[in-house]
């Protein structure tokens, strides 16, 4: 079994293949790639592949970073402080 990020080592039989995602070459060819989670990338040994899964994990993050710091806040009558979306979800049903 060949990986990539490991410099095209060849690993003989399964057990060893699958024991070297743990082992310092595979997690040091992943940090010259510049990925620091190493855990999500098991069973990944092409550098392509690294890199189009690390630059997904990034743009998702970056997507629910942006989607949570522009929550509108609203207030009820009682001080609850809740999204906008739930505000008005309670107001239609005559909650609020």
């Amino acid at each position: 079994f060949p990986c990539e990020i490991c410099g095209n080592f060849v690993y003989m039989g399964r057990r060893a293949f699958d024991k070297h995602f743990n082992e310092a070459r595979h997690i040091y060819g992943l940090k010259c790639l510049g990925i620091t989670n190493t855990s999500l990338f098991r069973e990944i040994t092409g550098i392509m592949d690294a890199e189009k899964l690390w630059a997904k994990i990034q743009s998702d993050k970056k997507k629910e970073k942006t989607s949570t710091e522009n929550v509108v806040q609203m207030e009820d009558g009682e001080g609850n402080v809740m999204p906008e979306k739930v505000y008005y979800d309670l107001q239609k049903q005559g909650l609020l």
